[in-house]
């Protein structure tokens, strides 16, 4: 994907940064009907305009952003996977396996809770 080549290019890890195009190209082919986008230096995925999953990277971890209503509906299963989360991201390690089926869970909910959504946050 196009959209992320230069956020990609900018992490230093050759491992990160193949896990982290792993992860946006999956999300890109589980959710064709989202759009890519850069925003703030992040890559995300947008749908009619508003917000529903962005990622980051640090030395650590890849760092998912569901909004905090997402790290709510989903803190138990969050923990299960045994990820760290603030009120805002999820810390993915490195070294651990991404949970796609959390994350596909994670997007779902999303999508349907801002179906009608205006903004792009949730007020």
């Amino acid at each position: 994907m196009n959209v992320f080549a230069e956020c990609l290019a900018h992490i230093d890890s050759p491992q990160n940064r193949d896990r982290m195009d792993e992860v946006l190209f999956w999300v890109a082919r589980q959710f064709p009907q989202l759009k890519p986008e850069i925003k703030w230096n992040q890559p995300m995925f947008t749908d009619h305009g508003t917000f529903i999953i962005g990622f980051s990277t640090s030395k650590k971890h890849m760092a998912v952003s569901p909004e905090r209503a997402g790290i709510v509906r989903f803190s138990k299963e969050i923990v299960q996977a045994g990820y760290e989360c603030t009120k805002q991201l999820i810390r993915v390690p490195w070294n651990r396996p991404v949970d796609f089926s959390l994350l596909e869970q994670m997007i779902a909910f999303n999508i349907e809770d801002k179906a009608e959504c205006s903004t792009f946050w949730r007020k």
